[in-house]
């Protein structure tokens, strides 16, 4: 039997057609006396520890027990249900990725609640919008800081009370705010394990679940409407792939009861919510909560993960932090960088020889290895997804015996559709359909004549149990993303090849026409620079132009490294060393390696150096680090130009 006939027809007691709250029950039920969380000492000031939960050491991870995280999951229960909760009620969670996030999710959902979820990064106007439109009757928040920023806009709510997850000081004369503790002991004071049970089971599983409104890479969030029966159904299907079936040897890596996880990406996105959270929750494994992104190597260490979730932007940071930590000095960066070359060379080999697995062995003693220990000396595997990833840093990752699975999928799809299966990984790809979803593609001739691939190129439609029934009060949103069949709309380009493995292209919006009338997709020209150490990020252009142009971010650091061994003089001013003709030329070698891989009507006829990088605090990112393209173009609007400018 072939691992895709295993996986369809592999069942056990992690798959099922339950609530999500039933969910959890079962799998502390299973794994009651196993480590279910860990949680960071010295970073928040908790109301639950201490007195329901031991603190942990500042810097060091505590664990609690399936058991004991159920008892955390049940209060809270019961004590929303005291507050007023009722079955089909939206309550909103506004708070980083942390224990109580997770604690406070299977707590609602359990009570009966709709989650609608709110980034920590959302401004005051957006925090009213993502409570209002759903017209939330309660939200938990982490602390007194996002707590001002509701109160800011209290007036325009119908909230009935507010919960932090953190201690509050000052507001003594409001009987509508509580602290997480306040609720666990209210309901501790109530709780009924019957009444409890009841809850649980009240929602049908095509009952909504959660509503996860989508990043807004242009115009207003959408509210996704995501039912118990859409992630169940994904949790299954992910389990399928990744489960311990009984055809897998011992070296093929599962998610199962001895995993770890460390968990950063924000849960108030779908990506995490599902793939870090209920499928680890729902396979027995543990979850530890990362202090911040910026501590993750740090986190790492002290947790040693066997898996971990993550975009591709993180991945290109930490491989950034390896190659800056690994090429301390000149003798360093040398053998840093033939220790990738041979890793690479041996990974891609179908049949590597004597020779090349003895350079491969040294490297990963001089090497690699240090690499994995620096990672916590554990991963098994590492997950890719919101985004495209580029194939060379997926192959340098599996060449330093890090390797990363990546997938593809949509808030509208809860969210997984594909993902590389541990037995058989294509890099370059973002795998076949998981077990129970169906792909098609929709065809246009523009598409096939820009990409001249073997297979179906065009628009990805999908169909399956974990695709959503709409968004949120807009029906006319609902009947454009839907065929007149009932495939739903993915607006992306993929190719779909002959073994039933998806190649991303880019988002149908995204593609680039030139004046010219090519196609061009934006997406694998950026990725390509994803492993270089001279360009820190870049955003292609051109739509409507006769060329392809580009807005590159130097990675400065490594650009006055270069100029001090060259004995030159850079300028202290972001924006001059940008327009720095020696700089320019520097740059311009590596955009003509980059441009090698792509047809002459793809490559960058002319680019801008720009000295800001793009992230979500100035709103160039999405908090799941997309670019928002219009705001880069607007922040640039002159560099592009200067850079199609006449002459």
């Amino acid at each position: 039997m072939n691992w895709r006939e295993a996986e369809r027809e592999y069942d056990d007691e992690v798959i099922g057609e339950t609530t999500l709250g039933r969910l959890f029950e079962e799998s502390a039920e299973r794994n009651a006396n196993r480590p279910a969380q860990k949680y960071k000492g010295g970073v928040y000031d908790r109301s639950l520890t201490d007195s329901v939960l031991p603190s942990a050491t500042p810097g060091e991870f505590r664990a609690i027990s399936y058991a004991e995280m159920r008892d955390v999951v049940r209060n809270l229960a019961a004590g929303f249900r005291d507050l007023g909760v009722e079955t089909g009620d939206r309550v909103g969670i506004f708070a980083t990725t942390r224990m109580e996030w997770a604690q406070s999710d299977f707590a609602l959902l359990s009570a009966g609640a709709v989650i609608t979820t709110v980034y920590e990064s959302s401004s005051a106007e957006q925090v009213r919008y993502l409570l209002d439109d759903p017209n939330a009757s309660a939200v938990v928040v982490e602390n007194q800081a996002l707590l001002e920023r509701v109160l800011e806009v209290e007036a325009d709510l119908d909230l009935e009370f507010i919960v932090s997850m953190d201690d509050l000081d000052g507001y003594d004369d409001r009987d509508d705010i509580f602290t997480l503790d306040e609720i666990y002991h209210r309901g501790e004071e109530t709780f009924d394990l019957e009444a409890y049970q009841e809850w649980v089971d009240d929602p049908d599983l095509d009952d909504l679940a959660s509503l996860i409104y989508t990043s807004g890479t242009t115009g207003q969030p959408k509210g996704v409407q995501l039912t118990h029966w859409n992630f169940r159904s994904n949790v299954n299907a992910i389990r399928k792939r990744f489960g311990p079936r009984p055809d897998k040897s011992d070296d093929v890596p599962t998610l199962d009861e001895e995993t770890q996880a460390v968990s950063y990406l924000p849960l108030a996105h779908v990506f995490e919510r599902t793939a870090g959270h209920f499928v680890m929750f729902a396979s027995g494994g543990c979850v530890a909560y990362a202090e911040d992104p910026d501590t993750l190597q740090e986190d790492f260490g002290l947790v040693g993960p066997t898996t971990a979730t993550s975009v591709p932007r993180v991945y290109e940071k930490i491989y950034d932090a390896i190659r800056e930590q690994a090429s301390e000095s000149g003798v360093k960066r040398r053998i840093f960088e033939w220790a990738t070359d041979v890793g690479v060379e041996y990974q891609r080999a179908d049949d590597p020889g004597a020779v090349l697995s003895l350079k491969q062995s040294l490297a990963d003693k001089l090497v690699f290895s240090t690499v994995r220990e620096a990672l916590g000396g554990e991963i098994e595997l590492l997950i890719s997804g919101g985004g495209s990833l580029s194939p060379e840093l997926c192959r340098l990752y599996h060449a330093m015996g890090l390797p990363i699975y990546e997938g593809y999928g949509l808030t509208e799809t809860a969210p997984v559709v594909t993902t590389n299966p541990p037995e058989e990984v294509k890099i370059g790809t973002i795998g076949p359909a998981l077990p129970g979803v169906e792909l098609r593609i929709e065809q246009q001739a523009a598409d096939q004549d820009a990409f001249d691939d073997p297979g179906e190129v065009g628009e990805l439609l999908v169909q399956g149990p974990n695709v959503t029934q709409g968004y949120w009060n807009k029906p006319g949103a609902t009947r454009s993303a839907f065929t007149d069949d009932g495939w739903f709309r993915t607006g992306d380009i993929v190719h779909l090849r002959p073994d039933g493995y998806l190649e991303f292209r880019d988002r149908l919006k995204q593609i680039i026409v030139l004046s010219t009338g090519k196609n061009v997709a934006p997406g694998p020209i950026e990725d390509k620079f994803a492993a270089s150490e001279i360009v820190e990020q870049a955003m292609v252009t051109g739509d409507g132009e006769k060329f392809i142009g580009a807005l590159l971010v130097p990675n400065v650091a490594h650009i006055r490294e270069w100029a001090a061994e060259e004995g030159i003089d850079l300028p202290d001013d972001p924006q001059e060393l940008c327009d720095d003709d020696r700089v320019r030329e520097y740059v311009g070698d590596e955009v003509d390696r980059i441009n090698e891989s792509f047809e002459k009507h793809e490559t960058i006829k002319r680019f801008e150096l720009v000295p800001l990088e793009f992230t979500e605090e100035n709103e160039m990112l999405t908090p799941t680090m997309k670019k928002k393209r219009r705001v880069i173009l607007d922040e640039f609007d002159d560099r592009v130009e200067r850079m199609y400018a006449e002459g």
